[in-house]
C-alpha cells in the first residue's frame, strides 16, 4: 500500500472505506491514503460529504443510546456491501 497514488486509486474502493474513515477504523497508513485521495477527487469527497452529514444526523438522534455490539457489526457489515455495491453500479455506467 506504501507505494500506492491516491490519483490512481478506484474510487469505489475509497467509497467502500468511507464509514471506516469517519469512524477512524483504519490504520494511520491507510487514513492518509484515503485522505489523499478525497482531497484529490471530488466526486468522492462530495460523497464523503454526504456520509459525514449521515454520520452527524445518527449522532444527533440516536447519541444517548448505545446499541449491542453485534447490532453495531451487522450494520458496518450491510453499509460496507451497500457501498461496494454502489460504488460497482457507478463503475458500469
Amino acid at each position: 500500500m506504501s507505494g500506492e497514488d491516491p490519483q490512481d486509486a478506484d474510487c469505489g474502493e475509497v467509497l467502500a472505506q468511507l464509514w471506516l474513515f469517519l469512524d477512524n477504523e483504519c490504520d494511520h497508513e491507510r487514513r492518509e491514503f484515503l485522505r489523499r485521495h478525497l482531497d484529490d477527487c471530488g466526486s468522492c469527497l462530495e460523497e464523503f460529504g454526504v456520509e459525514e452529514q449521515l454520520k452527524a444526523l445518527l449522532a444527533r438522534k440516536c447519541g444517548g443510546d448505545h446499541a449491542p455490539d453485534a447490532l453495531k457489526q451487522r450494520l458496518r457489515q450491510s453499509i460496507r456491501e451497500i457501498m461496494m455495491r454502489q460504488a460497482w453500479l457507478s463503475t458500469e455506467r
